[in-house]
């Protein structure tokens, strides 16, 4: 990998190069919460200073951008016992800035699910490969535990990655575009003064962790646990709202439907995301509920996130955001989950 150094007064002309050519995705604020804290999200931006690169976390993950909640995957016209059918990928190119290393790990694991399976997702593989994606580094927040999941680093999957060092960034570059494009700007070698600096910060980051949560063997865990009075407990706190499906930057589950006009001279095929913890999630032809209570439903999700995936790609579907855990009206964290269940083992 290469390294660069970028003043932060170049910075700018740099998104002004990127916004030529792309749609910008970068974080706003949007508004403040009950405690007065900033709401940002990743929104479209036309102009440099509309994006806050000091935002801390976002409501939403960058991914639906990739993975819509709702989306027309083909429409189908009908006429004279004839019918067309018409697709479209997305080609317009665009650039998301700002990513946390958590959430360019989670397109990571989408990657494996989207592009790298038997059966990879063209509409997925459109959006991916004409995303430029430019990754920001971060203090973390109190309930984080990306660094006990592995993922408060990444070495790729994306384009440039800035570490801010005070009045420059530490650029990482990871791509030829990313090469191409930083050299339409000025930039410089690092010398060793840059390297100490950066691993001063790397330090700060990685001391700034204060919730750490234990995942050694906690697939074979799970498996021992599958009737622990764990799920009980927490299972009657879930609302099975599905909030925590709807913020997770892994979480993938959907259905498709038929949307027919009433004339039949038209159809729309439809895929909309689901959610495990949904009351019809399980549901099928005939009315029965492979997963009728919420217990069983959050145990799942569980297993998919932390047993499931690893058995399928060799890692967890988490990636220690707490999104999820954030967004809960019941107040059911992934950390106080798993640590009950390693507690009941003790």
């Amino acid at each position: 990998m290469l390294f660069r150094i970028l003043g932060k007064e170049k910075f700018r002309s740099l998104i002004e190069v990127i916004l030529e050519s792309n749609e910008i995705i970068a974080p706003k604020r949007v508004g403040s919460n009950a405690s007065g804290e900033p709401i940002h999200q990743f929104l479209p931006i036309d102009a440099f200073d509309e994006m806050d690169l000091d935002y801390r976390t976002t409501e939403y993950s960058a991914k639906t951008y990739f993975l819509p909640y709702r989306e027309n995957l083909c429409s189908f016209n009908l006429d004279d016992g004839d019918w067309q059918q018409e697709i479209s990928y997305r080609i317009q190119p665009r650039a998301i800035i700002g990513l946390r290393a958590y959430d360019i790990n989670a397109l990571l694991k989408l990657d494996k699910v989207f592009i790298r399976n038997k059966f990879p997702s063209p509409y997925y593989v459109s959006r991916r490969e004409n995303t430029f994606i430019v990754g920001l580094d971060h203090d973390p927040l109190e309930d984080e535990f990306s660094q006990s999941m592995g993922t408060d680093i990444v070495t790729h999957g994306f384009d440039l990655f800035l570490t801010d060092l005070g009045d420059r960034y530490f650029v990482a570059i990871a791509s030829d575009r990313g090469f191409n494009l930083l050299n339409r700007v000025e930039v410089r070698e690092v010398t060793d003064d840059d390297t100490n600096t950066y691993k001063e910060v790397r330090r700060r980051i990685l001391a700034g962790f204060k919730t750490k949560i234990n995942v050694h063997n906690l697939p074979n865990l799970l498996d021992l646990e599958f009737t622990s009075e764990v799920w009980e407990k927490w299972g009657k706190k879930c609302l099975s709202c599905g909030s925590c499906a709807m913020v997770c930057p892994t979480c993938y589950c959907y259905g498709v439907n038929e949307e027919v006009s009433m004339d039949f001279s038209k159809a729309t095929r439809v895929k909309q995301l689901h959610s495990c913890n949904l009351l019809d999630f399980a549901e099928v032809a005939g009315g029965h509920n492979f997963r009728p209570d919420q217990q069983t439903r959050l145990k799942y999700r569980y297993y998919h996130q932390h047993r499931g995936f690893v058995e399928d790609y060799d890692e967890p579907k988490c990636v220690g955001c707490n999104r999820c855990g954030r967004v809960c009206l019941a107040g059911i964290s992934p950390a106080a989950v798993i640590k009950d269940l390693y507690e009941e083992n003790l």
